[in-house]
C-alpha cells in the first residue's frame, strides 16, 4: 500500500486528486494536512485510507512529527493562499504564508524522509507579463513575476531547486495554468462567472448583468481532472529537479469563455467592469506548451474545453 501525504488537502484540487486515485483502484494510505477541516471523510472511499491532521503549516515540529510518523513515499504540495487577487490586498501574508510552509515542509522532509518525493506544484504565474512573440510559454522561457503570489510561486520552485541540488531531495515541479473544475471556489474568476451566469438561469430570466474585471486577458484553461492526471503521471515518470508545464496548450479571452458559458446556458448577458476586480498589474497573455510532459511522461489532456464548462455549470446549478 503506497504512502501519500496531501497537504492543502481541504482544497479544491485535493479533492480531485482523492477521487482520481479511487477511481485507480489500487489501496493507498493518505494523510492530508490542511489548517481547515476537508468536506470529506475516509468513509467516503473504498480504497483509500485516509487520515486528516488539521495543523498549521507554520508548526514546524508538529509538521516534522507527522512526516517522522507516516514515513509517506509521495507528497502532494497543495496548501497556499493561491488567489492572485488576495495577495494584491494582503501581499505580506500571502508571501510569507506560501514561500514559509514549503520552506517548512522542505526541512522537515530534509531532516526526517529524505527518501520521499516531492510535487511542487507552482503556478503560469511565474512566466508574468509576456509578448506575444514569446508564446507559448516553455520552462526555459524567463521568468517575470508581476504579483506577490507570483513571486512567493518563484521563490518556491527556487527553494525547490536548492533543496534538490544541495541536499539531494527528489523534488519534481510543475507550473500549472488556470484550472477549471466543479468545486472550485467562486473568488476565482471563472467559477465567479458560472456562479453569476446559472443564478440568472435559475430566476428564469433571458439575460443579466455580470459583474467582471479585466476580461480581455487570454488564458491557458486547463481541466482539474487532466491537472491531477499530470500529478499522478510526475509522480511517477517526472525527472528529480525538473520543472513542468502543466496545460492545456489553447488560449481563450475571458471573454470568450462568458460568451460560451452564455450560450450553453442559452441566456444573453451584458458586462459590467467593477474596478476592484481590475488588478493592479496582470498577465495579458498566458499560453503554455505541454511538449515537455507529453513527451517525458506520455500524459495528454482528455477534456474538451465544453466538457468543463458543462461540468462547471452543472456544478453551480446544482448549488
Amino acid at each position: 500500500m503506497g504512502r501519500i501525504v496531501i497537504t492543502g488537502s481541504s482544497g479544491f484540487v485535493a479533492r480531485h486528486y482523492l477521487r482520481y486515485l479511487e477511481e485507480k483502484a489500487a489501496p493507498v494510505e493518505v494523510v492530508g494536512i490542511d489548517i481547515d477541516s476537508p468536506d470529506y471523510t475516509g468513509s467516503d472511499f473504498k480504497y483509500i485510507k485516509l487520515n486528516h491532521k488539521t495543523i498549521d503549516l507554520m508548526n514546524t515540529s508538529h509538521l516534522s512529527d507527522i512526516i517522522k510518523e507516516f514515513m509517506p513515499q509521495r507528497i502532494l504540495h497543495l496548501a497556499s493562499f493561491s488567489s492572485v487577487a488576495f495577495s494584491w490586498q494582503e501581499p505580506i501574508m500571502s508571501f510569507r504564508n506560501n514561500t514559509n510552509i514549503f520552506l517548512n515542509l522542505l526541512d522537515a522532509v530534509r531532516k526526517v524522509n529524505p527518501e520521499a518525493r516531492i510535487l511542487s506544484v507552482g503556478s503560469s504565474d511565474e512566466y508574468g507579463a509576456v509578448n506575444e512573440e514569446d508564446l507559448p510559454l516553455r520552462e526555459d522561457s524567463p521568468l517575470i513575476p508581476v504579483s506577490p503570489y507570483a513571486v512567493a510561486r518563484v521563490s518556491q520552485e527556487l527553494l525547490s531547486k536548492v533543496y534538490a541540488n544541495g541536499y539531494g531531495l527528489d523534488i519534481v515541479m510543475t507550473r500549472s495554468f488556470n484550472h477549471i473544475g466543479t468545486g472550485q471556489k467562486d473568488v476565482f474568476a471563472l467559477s465567479s462567472f458560472a456562479r453569476q451566469l446559472t443564478e440568472i438561469k435559475k430566476a428564469g430570466l433571458s439575460g443579466g448583468e455580470l459583474t467582471v474585471g479585466d476580461v480581455s486577458v487570454v488564458r491557458d484553461f486547463i481541466d482539474i481532472r487532466d491537472v491531477v492526471e499530470a500529478y499522478n503521471a510526475l509522480f511517477e515518470r517526472g525527472r528529480k529537479g525538473e520543472v513542468y508545464n502543466v496545460c492545456s496548450g489553447r488560449g481563450k479571452t475571458l471573454n470568450a469563455m462568458i460568451d460560451k458559458m452564455a450560450h450553453i446556458l442559452g441566456i444573453d448577458v451584458t458586462l459590467a467592469v467593477s474596478q476592484n476586480l481590475v488588478r493592479p498589474a496582470d498577465n495579458k497573455i498566458v499560453i503554455g506548451s505541454n511538449d515537455k510532459i507529453r513527451r517525458e511522461t506520455g500524459w495528454n489532456t482528455r477534456y474538451s474545453l465544453d466538457e468543463s464548462l458543462r461540468d462547471l455549470l452543472a456544478y453551480w446549478m446544482a448549488r
